[in-house]
């Protein structure tokens, strides 16, 4: 598959089916027992193919009077890694499905977390691809 075709298939609204905005406080209700204490909303964005690779991101977007700390988001890629509502691995399932046949979705990684702003951060979700 090509990359203009694999880059045509993650639409905002495909992007949002993948993981929905509701799975922030389904995730902050797990591990908090109560959504509002989640300190960020996750989004799941597309950063491009080079053929071999795809390339997603976990951003973490602040909450209103919340503080997105760099010491409380760097261990987050071994916690969605593993974690049930994050569903990384559901994901990727998904992912290998819209791929159609065209190409499989191989082994996947998240990344360390990076700051692209003080208000957001970003786990990238690489995934290798067998053509």
């Amino acid at each position: 598959m090509d990359t203009k075709t694999i880059d045509a298939l993650f639409t905002p609204e495909t992007l949002q089916q993948l993981f929905p905005k509701e799975r922030s406080n389904e995730f902050f209700d797990a591990l908090f027992g109560d959504a509002s204490e989640g300190a960020y909303d996750i989004e799941l964005a597309y950063n491009g193919t080079d053929g071999k690779s795809i390339t997603l991101e976990l951003r973490l977007h602040e909450r209103p009077g919340c503080c997105l700390a760099c010491n409380l988001t760097q261990g987050l890629p071994q916690v969605f890694t593993r974690h049930p509502v994050i569903n990384v691995a559901g994901v990727v399932e998904a992912v290998d499905k819209m791929l159609a046949g065209h190409a499989r979705c191989q082994e996947w990684s998240l990344g360390r977390t990076e700051q692209r702003r003080k208000e957001m951060h970003l786990i990238p979700l690489i995934i290798r691809l067998d053509n």
